[in-house]
């Protein structure tokens, strides 16, 4: 990127004053260097997508990373843009456990949104700002190997076993492939699309995607952008860090319920495999990568290990 590329530090405020852009920059400098050459996986998810000025600040927040030495690897979402499209194709969706039901007919849809709408989008809006973005599924390069998920349910004493049809969890990722874009220009962005052993393609949750390959890359950070401020206690007030413990222990109390339980347990299992930090954090926040990396006050959530 050349030096007179669009920076996301002066896009937040409207004509800087000269010396407080320095100072910025100069807080931020310890926390470049902590970071550089270090690997980030950044979820972004569809929720989040759906303001295009978030959009904006996400692409040039990415290219700012990538400029300053640090090796970012994009997993988005888009669950509702599937949901749209599947409605405006007349076709019916059903969920179990959050999971949506993917039947083939179904299958293609997700896959022509995500690989092919999403994933080209976000792509151009980070080559847009100066970056060097290319666009993979886990097709490519084998990268997402998959298997199929299985649910169950117990009615009456009754075991039943529920076919979501072509969902997927990941089973391996071929970290190689994304080992050859460290030493390069080249900002990965995948979409959550896995391979099985027959061939057969499986739609898979972006938080899960986004936690295994971090956990395959040994990233320093998994950061999950949605849109919730980030984990709340009993009395609904953002907790900026926790241990995996406590987060543990705050499921099992029933504080973290609903929807933000598989979150945490991304994080949870990115962090027992090795990722040193997992946030959680509001992708709707102006520059809300830059916060949580490059200053002491972070907006989201942070777990650790321990």
């Amino acid at each position: 990127m050349s030096a007179g590329a669009n920076l996301p530090l002066s896009s937040a405020i409207p004509n800087p004053d000269p010396v407080a852009k320095a100072a910025v920059l100069a807080e931020a400098l310890p926390y470049m260097r902590r970071y550089a050459g270090r690997t980030l996986v950044l979820k972004y998810g569809g929720h989040a997508m759906g303001d295009s000025t978030a959009g904006d600040w996400f692409a040039r927040d990415v290219v700012l990373l990538k400029q300053v030495g640090i090796n970012p690897i994009v997993v988005h979402g888009g669950g509702p843009q599937i949901g749209q499209m599947l409605e405006r194709l007349g076709i019916k969706s059903s969920f179990v456990d959050g999971l949506r039901v993917t039947d083939r007919e179904t299958m293609e849809v997700v896959e022509m949104v995500l690989a092919g709408t999403i994933n080209k989008q976000l792509v151009s809006a980070i080559n847009a700002e100066g970056g060097c973005a290319i666009g993979l599924s886990g097709k490519d390069g084998g990268l997402i190997e998959a298997r199929k998920v299985a649910r169950t349910r117990v009615e009456g004493g009754i075991r039943t076993e529920i076919d979501l049809g072509f969902v997927g969890e990941p089973q391996k990722i071929a970290a190689g492939v994304l080992d050859t874009f460290k030493q390069s220009d080249i900002i990965p962005v995948i979409a959550p699309i896995g391979v099985g052993s027959g061939g057969e393609t499986y739609n898979i949750n972006a938080d899960t995607v986004a936690g295994a390959v971090a956990s395959a890359v040994k990233a320093t950070r998994l950061l999950l952008l949605t849109d919730v401020a980030g984990v709340l206690d009993a009395d609904r007030k953002l907790i900026s860090e926790i241990s995996a413990s406590g987060a543990r222990r705050m499921i099992a109390e029933g504080i973290i319920n609903g929807g933000m339980i598989p979150k945490v347990e991304t994080c949870l299992g990115a962090v027992d495999g090795g990722v040193e930090a997992a946030v959680i954090l509001d992708g709707r926040v102006p520059h809300a990568i830059l916060l949580e990396l490059f200053t002491g006050a972070g907006p989201g959530t942070l777990i650790r290990a321990g």
